[in-house]
């Protein structure tokens, strides 16, 4: 098999117009077909594509996913990308570019949900999956053709298909022989895409790409390369080993495998990030410590939400502050023993934030674990203490939420806390 329908997944060995069965122009064709198993699967603008999902008024519409005026994009559709509005961008900008556009804050929890939804998904084909955050992973499907009768690119794009009909969001497939290749495919034709890049074609496709589509490859780093007159992938090919590990030491070492589409990275299902956490930007600064306290525990509540949908659990707490002068504080407490528990996780903070404050005004606030470890079978809950003896209540009133949310929906109950900083919000 060397081709397929997108659409029907007919098999289109021949075919080099539209599927004679369903006469879809999505023809996947390529030479490798059977034999490359590494995919990076990326969901298209994920949250706003699960926002545009629950309310179809917003179908045809430009939409955001951030928070103020003085907050940043965290995605835009691509409608809202036509006018050029970009993820990471401030908010004042994006808006003066799609002044049109409908603004949502982002609502962690139903994202979390939805993660988990295409995560099962993923693992009927493979238990050899990496997450890389909510809505990207690679996944390994060597070996799985004997198990689903179908090649890794065929099963990849039944998995699509499913994606997009149960859950009803689009995603885009990167295929190819290692890491580094499939991340770049993935990207070639979003939205709703299926890129290959196969092992033969690996050099000539590299060779004009900018310095800057090497993985790990930043705006300071990119600039200091063409700085030394490497522009593209093929400039660096000349450059002996010891020489670029010379100039930019490690990573030198890096640009040069990477130049020459190597890279034995194995997709790693135990890889786990370094730390989890959220912040927000507020549109005008806050010096109100319950004000402060509500926000505190609404991004509390995200951070938790994201640990436990990725079964993790961090023994370090971390509060991040930045003062309306643009001086950053940060704060960190360890812990007795890991845990992914709001409660826990909030009132180590407080403890930090109530000592960090001191009457200042602040426009940023954040909070996030670290020193992370495997929480598949849970956290242990508080002992009994002394000075805190209702904490052991809290933790199983927290899991009993929790819970009564995975069956109902994540907005089915919330604490008093939350409503505190929405009626904060109506009244600005």
């Amino acid at each position: 098999m060397r081709g397929f329908c997108r659409d029907c997944l007919t098999p289109a060995d021949t075919v080099t117009g539209r599927c004679e069965n369903c006469h879809s122009p999505r023809i996947l064709r390529h030479s490798e077909l059977e034999t490359l198993s590494i995919a990076h699967m990326d969901c298209d603008a994920f949250y706003a594509s699960v926002e545009k999902r629950d309310d179809p008024t917003l179908a045809d519409r430009p939409l955001i996913i951030g928070g103020g005026k003085r907050g940043v994009v965290s995605t835009a559709c691509y409608i809202a990308r036509i006018y050029g509005v970009r993820s990471a961008m401030p908010m004042f900008k994006a808006l003066k570019l799609c002044p049109d556009a409908t603004v949502l804050r982002p609502d962690m929890a139903k994202y979390v949900t939805v993660s988990r939804q295409i995560r099962a998904k993923m693992a009927a084909l493979t238990p050899m999956i990496e997450p890389l955050s909510l809505d990207e992973a690679f996944l390994d499907l060597t070996g799985t053709q004997r198990l689903h009768g179908t090649p890794p690119s065929l099963t990849m794009a039944q998995l699509a298909r499913e994606i997009q009909r149960d859950i009803g969001v689009t995603v885009s497939v990167g295929l190819s022989d290692c890491k580094f290749l499939a991340k770049i495919a993935s990207d070639l034709d979003k939205p709703d895409g299926f890129s290959v890049i196969g092992r033969g074609e690996a050099l000539d496709f590299l060779a004009p790409r900018p310095i800057s589509a090497i993985w790990g490859v930043g705006a300071a780093l990119a600039a200091k390369l063409r700085g030394d007159g490497i522009q593209t992938i093929a400039d660096l090919r000349p450059i002996p080993l010891t020489d670029l590990i010379a100039r930019y030491g490690s990573m030198g070492q890096r640009l040069h495998h990477l130049a020459f589409a190597r890279d034995s990275r194995r997709v790693d299902p135990s890889e786990r990030p370094k730390s989890v956490s959220s912040e927000t930007t507020f549109s005008e600064d806050i010096s109100d410590p319950d004000t402060l306290d509500a926000y505190l525990w609404h991004l509390t509540e995200k951070t938790s939400a994201r640990c436990k949908a990725k079964a993790l659990a961090g023994k370090t707490v971390v509060l991040k502050l930045k003062t309306s002068d643009f001086r950053t504080i940060t704060r960190s407490h360890t812990l007795d023993a890991p845990t992914h528990l709001a409660d826990t996780i909030y009132r180590a903070a407080t403890v930090m934030c109530a000592n960090a404050i001191e009457n200042k005004s602040f426009r940023l606030i954040g909070v996030g674990v670290s020193n992370l470890s495997d929480a598949t079978d849970g956290v242990a809950l508080p002992e009994t203490d002394l000075f805190d003896p209702q904490a052991l209540t809290r933790a199983k009133a927290e899991q009993a939420m929790d819970k009564v949310r995975e069956k109902f929906g994540a907005d089915a109950v919330e604490k008093g806390r939350v409503w505190r900083l929405r009626e904060d919000q109506d009244e600005k």
